[in-house]
């Protein structure tokens, strides 16, 4: 059983059928924590003109919301709102704060991320606790 459990969220489409909460609340110890964490990317700066001036806001807070019916059907759940690059944020997250197991569902990949790499391939290769990948 693990400690301290992250669950990177994302809202993107494809997403919906895959459910990390209860295998997060079956992995983590008695007494251990979950933490769920959604990192919001930086908008482009050409869409940024076309966007309401409280954007950026008011998504958090929707986010936030969000998160936090999530995190009332846990255990000892946290809820983290936080900027960055989604691969990048998520690694260094889960090492600050001591994370010792992220659970993260992964879409099917095409060919983008045959070249790009998705969130979840690069979470994989580089973090340095165990991941649990949903598919």
């Amino acid at each position: 059983m693990y400690k301290h459990v992250l669950v990177p969220v994302a809202f993107d489409a494809g997403f919906e059928h895959l459910d990390p909460l209860p295998i997060a609340k079956t992995l983590v110890a008695g007494g251990g924590k979950i933490s769920l964490l959604h990192v919001m990317e930086e908008v482009p700066s050409y869409a940024v003109s076309f966007m309401p001036d409280d954007f950026r806001n008011e998504s958090r807070d929707a986010i936030r919301a969000e998160l936090q019916g999530m995190a009332a059907r846990l255990p000892n759940a946290n809820v983290w709102v936080v900027d960055g690059h989604a691969g990048r944020t998520v690694l260094d997250w889960a090492e600050e704060h001591a994370v010792d197991l992220i659970v993260m569902a992964s879409h099917h990949p095409g060919l983008g991320d045959y070249l790009l790499g998705s969130t979840a391939a690069r979470v994989v290769r580089h973090a340095n606790c165990s991941v649990h990948v949903i598919r």
